[in-house]
């Protein structure tokens, strides 16, 4: 059963009035569950945005998976809260407030950590974090065109991202594992 719930909104970029549509999904996806997809989409100045927010919380769990030529289609499901990583490469991507979840492969995600360190790469001018920069892309380029193989790790404190690959690895996190963990939300104690 999918409920799609559509209106018209000012845009949040612009402020627009009524020149942006907002749609909304709740759909069931195989192997996740219940999600919210939420697009905006404003004809004014061209925002987008989507999103994909898990609505149940499952147990903590850590994906784990090799990479090779035969698991870069495997499919993917990163909810806004989840740390993923290639530790061999050496990039990690943290949750934080912005984060986004979505449905990729793992050749995606490859391509997702090439974006980012080549958007890093606009930030430094140093020559050693530069020679390092190169050298992930170089590493990263590899693992795509399968001359390598490397893990990818994805951990969610909320348990609601998942590879879905016959020989992924699945383990509960930790207390431990999961006190690390930043999940993208403010919290505030008091």
């Amino acid at each position: 059963m999918e409920e799609i719930n559509e209106m018209i909104i000012t845009c949040p970029t612009c402020h627009e009035k009524e020149s942006a549509k907002s749609i909304m999904k709740e759909i069931e996806i195989p192997h996740f569950g219940k999600v919210l997809e939420t697009t905006i989409v404003c004809e004014n100045c061209n925002y987008k945005h989507n999103d994909v927010i898990a609505l149940e919380q499952k147990e903590p769990a850590k994906h784990q998976l090799k990479i090779t030529k035969k698991t870069l289609s495997s499919r993917v499901v990163r909810s806004q809260s989840a740390t993923v990583s290639i530790p061999e490469i050496g990039v990690k991507v943290e949750p934080g407030p912005k984060s986004e979840g979505y449905v990729s492969n793992v050749e995606g995600i490859i391509v997702r950590f090439e974006n980012a360190v080549k958007r890093a790469l606009n930030l430094f001018s140093d020559k050693d974090s530069l020679e390092k920069a190169e050298n992930i892309l170089e590493k990263l380029d590899e693992l795509k065109k399968g001359k390598i193989e490397a893990e990818l790790i994805i951990e969610d404190p909320f348990g609601q991202s998942n590879i879905v690959d016959s020989s992924a690895i699945i383990t509960l996190l930790t207390k431990e594992e999961l006190k690390n963990l930043k999940t993208g939300f403010t919290i505030i104690d008091e």
